[in-house]
């Protein structure tokens, strides 16, 4: 609700709904609800959702059950609305892609693709979502001196199908590197 006044009380500013998929300690949203509010004016996307096992702790894949189910929950959405989703993932993309394709993502005119944001996966990863009719987003991390392997992925991807995002506050490019990125 917060971030919709915030889209609605300036003329150049929309938004998204859902939930980022590290958030578990939130009550998750029905598909009604995310249905409700994906209906809103200026809403324009359903996500960030997405699948993300970087920070399992002392959990385990098999823990994170929860997770896709929400994540299944945003595409049922997506797919109702229309509208495009925005996909986090991180160390799931094996199953990112395949709950995509199994909630009928599949690049087709029926599907609603959208884009991988903050994309740090491989070269196999982007062209699976390509073929499944995803942009792909890339931030700061381009120019971080690890990401070598990331800039080839990112020459690689068509030009037509590249985003450049902030993912403000967070990720700055270097040399702002673990600065707030304004």
């Amino acid at each position: 609700d917060e971030v919709h006044r915030l889209a609605m009380a300036h003329d150049n500013f929309w938004c998204t709904a859902g939930v980022h998929p590290d958030e578990d300690q939130v009550i998750d949203p029905t598909l009604a609800q995310l249905l409700e509010m994906g209906r809103r004016d200026k809403v324009v996307a359903i996500g960030e959702t997405g699948l993300d096992y970087y920070r399992l702790g002392d959990r385990t894949v098999a823990d994170m059950a929860w997770q896709r189910e929400r994540f299944r929950r945003h595409i049922r959405a997506a797919r109702t609305l229309g509208l495009p989703l925005v996909i986090h993932t991180r160390a799931a993309s094996a199953d990112t892609l395949a709950i995509l394709k199994e909630e009928g993502e599949d690049g087709s005119s029926g599907s609603v693709g959208g884009v991988f944001h903050c994309f740090t996966e491989t070269a196999e990863v982007a062209q699976a979502a390509l073929d499944l009719g995803f942009y792909i987003s890339f931030s700061g991390i381009l120019t971080f001196k690890n990401a070598q392997d990331l800039r080839d992925v990112a020459r690689w991807v068509p030009l037509d199908r590249i985003l450049i995002e902030t993912d403000s506050p967070y990720l700055a490019p270097a040399p702002h590197r673990g600065q707030t990125n304004d």
